[in-house]
């Protein structure tokens, strides 16, 4: 072999280990794992990275209410040196600090779902999510179409903190006072950070739901613990029950008659726009501040109609 036919090969493989070293990794950290929400998250984010040719890494706390664990996820790929990082925020407040840490170091975040404070497009990337406050709204405007605009409503929120439930709930409480007629009769109850927390926070409240015309709850935990509570009590299908998100339960449920409507984001479509997001600023394409990936209203009547059941693929 020729002396120069061996640098060329030596040439070759210097080029492939420097475009290997060059390939992208995207750190991508939901709320949590368990529910379908999440999972569906994933899916999204899988296809995206796969279409756009990166690793994509997905890691986040078991339970919804773990700020601890999160942040030190959040600082264990600052360190690695991950290339971006799309964050779901436990703590709109609490992820501030490690949030700037990785923007300082030149690892780009992506906030998807829920609102971290701050400025986005300056404090961090952007903001892939849903309008959360529309959506609550959404909830709201619907539950008073059932209810003819008169009578009473409960509210369990789901946990302090929650800059995406926050909001579900303030757009749902802004839809209910535009509608004299109704009263909110529960609205400081907390449903905690899984369905189990959520069923019981609901019982201890029972006998308040037993008087109420129609009932709202802000994410997937908190719509199957009422669920859950309700068929306990038999209550399942009386009381108008209007849900957040959806999964295979919920979605049963609904077809059934025992949840009237819920309202669903569009999971995957969050999860390949947060990683494209991540992605398009990395290799200098401009990427918008805020993204709203969309909510639709999902009942018994519409379900299995085309648009609808985009929405609602599983993984």
């Amino acid at each position: 072999m020729s002396w120069f036919l061996i640098v060329i090969l030596v040439i070759s493989g210097l080029t492939a280990q420097a475009a290997d070293s060059q390939r992208l990794t995207i750190a991508m950290i939901p709320k949590g794992t368990t529910h379908v929400f999440w999972k569906s998250v994933e899916a999204g984010a899988r296809a995206a990275a796969k279409d756009l040719d990166v690793d994509l890494v997905w890691k986040g706390p078991l339970k919804e209410n773990d700020r601890a664990q999160q942040i030190a996820i959040v600082e264990q790929f600052v360190t690695e040196g991950v290339s971006g990082i799309a964050l779901a925020p436990l703590d709109d407040t609490a992820l501030r600090r490690p949030v700037a840490m990785a923007m300082q170091r030149k690892i780009p975040v992506v906030i998807f779902d829920s609102a971290l404070q701050g400025e986005a497009g300056t404090d961090f990337v952007s903001l892939v999510a849903t309008d959360n406050r529309a959506a609550g709204g959404m909830g709201g405007e619907h539950l008073a179409g059932l209810l003819d605009d008169t009578g009473t409503v409960a509210l369990l929120r789901y946990q302090v903190g929650s800059a995406s439930t926050d909001q579900r709930e303030a757009g749902f409480e802004g839809s209910i006072a535009a509608h004299p007629g109704l009263h909110l009769s529960v609205a400081n109850r907390y449903a905690g950070a899984t369905a189990g927390e959520a069923k019981t926070a609901a019982l201890n409240i029972i006998d308040t739901l037993r008087e109420a015309d129609g009932v709202f709850t802000p994410n997937e935990s908190s719509t199957f613990g009422m669920l859950l509570a309700l068929r306990q009590s038999n209550l399942a299908g009386r009381i108008k029950f209007v849900g957040f998100d959806t999964s295979p339960v919920l979605l049963d449920a609904l077809r059934g008659g025992e949840i009237a409507a819920l309202v669903a984001q569009d999971p995957q479509a969050m999860g390949r726009r947060a990683v494209t997001a991540v992605v398009d600023h990395l290799r200098g394409r401009p990427v918008e501040p805020l993204i709203d990936t969309g909510a639709a209203v999902v009942t018994a009547k519409n379900i299995d109609t085309p648009d609808i059941q985009k929405i609602l693929q599983l993984p």
